[in-house]
């Protein structure tokens, strides 16, 4: 398609900013979607292109309604979305998380991440010509935790659930879901494994990181795909972090 359309969540820094450049420097008109009007601004300054700034609490199924109307308004249709806006908790012995804590994390994390796609996924299902692809930002926490994790994983191990049924729901109507898996992008999130971070050992480590970019670029591939084809599940990581591959 010669103009084609999508919406980053969580576009205000870290890999939602890398995500939402590498497409808006590909051809592709963004929506950002974040909280913070300022950092949404800064991203579209940085990464030029055709963007609008729509400041969103995806946690609030008003604002997400309005995100789309909004998308719907000014776009016409949808092509992908990046569904990437989350937040975590300090890292705490399981015993000592609070409900709060836990619904904090959950709130963003799995409420604002349905309300987003479900929102997609209906106006991909409507538009003609019909289809899209979703495309959620999984974690490597998806698949295993760091000590004193439990809320943010639970939610990423949720994510998987999502967008799995989102694919087998979607096939009837040309809309596909993807994960990507991150591992140490380097962002303000990450920012603490230069001063190192605890290990399943019980010993801190210093922690390599890698460059958002390549995440973006992660994304743009998927997003370039033709609608007939998928990636269904990928990581990207920092190739030297110690957690995931082996024992630790």
């Amino acid at each position: 398609m010669a103009n084609r359309y999508a919406v980053v969540t969580g576009a205000g820094s870290g890999v939602g900013r890398a995500v939402a450049t590498a497409l808006l420097q590909n051809g592709y008109s963004v929506a950002l979607a974040g909280r913070r009007q300022d950092a949404l601004e800064e991203t579209a300054q940085l990464a030029g292109g055709n963007s609008l700034v729509i400041p969103t609490d995806v946690s609030k199924p008003d604002d997400v309604k309005a995100l789309f109307d909004r998308i719907a308004s000014e776009f016409g249709r949808l092509d992908v979305l990046f569904n990437n806006a989350g937040t975590g908790s300090p890292a705490t012995n399981f015993g000592d998380v609070t409900f709060e804590q836990f619904s904090k994390v959950i709130d963003v994390n799995i409420h604002g991440m349905f309300l987003c796609a479900n929102a997609a996924f209906r106006m991909m299902r409507d538009q003609s010509p019909r289809g899209g692809r979703i495309i959620n930002n999984g974690s490597l926490s998806a698949t295993v935790p760091r000590p004193g994790s439990a809320p943010y994983t639970t939610s990423k191990h949720a994510v998987t659930g999502l967008t799995k049924c989102i694919g087998l729901d979607g096939r009837a109507f040309d809309i596909v879901s993807s994960q990507v898996d991150i591992g140490n992008a380097e962002t303000p999130m990450t920012a603490r494994m230069a001063k190192g971070v605890l290990q399943p050992n019980g010993t801190t480590a210093i922690e390599p990181t890698m460059d958002a970019a390549n995440v973006g670029k992660t994304v743009l591939l998927i997003a370039d795909m033709s609608l007939d084809a998928n990636v269904q599940f990928v990581t990207v990581m920092a190739s030297q972090m110690p957690s995931f591959l082996g024992r630790g």
